[in-house]
This record gives C-alpha cells, sequence and structure tokens, in this order.
C-alpha cells in the first residue's frame, strides 16, 4: 500500500515521509505537493527508492512432432 505521511512542526517546517512505492516513482509522486508546500531542504533515500521493481516475463515454446504408428 502506498502511504505519504506528513508531520507539520509548530515552526512551520513540514517533514514527508513516503512508503510503499518502489524505485524513484515517489519523487513524481510527491513533486506536486512539495511544491506547494515550498523549498525543499533535505532529502533521504528509503531502501524502497533503490528497490528495483520486478519485471515478470513469459515465454513459451511449442515442438510438434508426427509419428507414423
Amino acid at each position: 500500500m502506498e502511504t505519504l505521511e506528513f508531520v507539520i512542526y509548530p515552526d512551520g517546517r513540514v517533514q514527508e515521509k513516503v512508503t510503499g512505492i518502489i524505485g524513484a516513482s515517489c519523487a513524481e509522486v510527491t513533486a506536486a505537493i512539495e511544491a506547494q508546500l515550498g523549498q525543499v531542504l533535505s532529502q533521504e533515500s528509503t531502501s524502497e527508492h533503490f528497490t528495483q521493481p520486478l519485471q515478470q516475463s513469459a515465454s513459451a515454446q511449442t515442438h510438434a512432432t508426427h509419428t507414423k504408428w
């Protein structure tokens, strides 16, 4: 499940935590929100950022032989 968590401190700072998004696409998800919040002072990447999405491929080979009984 994808979640965005925001902590707003009394001095106006906002801490944002993104979980459940694999790879660097979290930046795309949060870009519009961060633009509205103001200047980004720091960022820390989680282990999910460095995880590669699973890619599945399926292939099948068929081989038919004909025999005479």
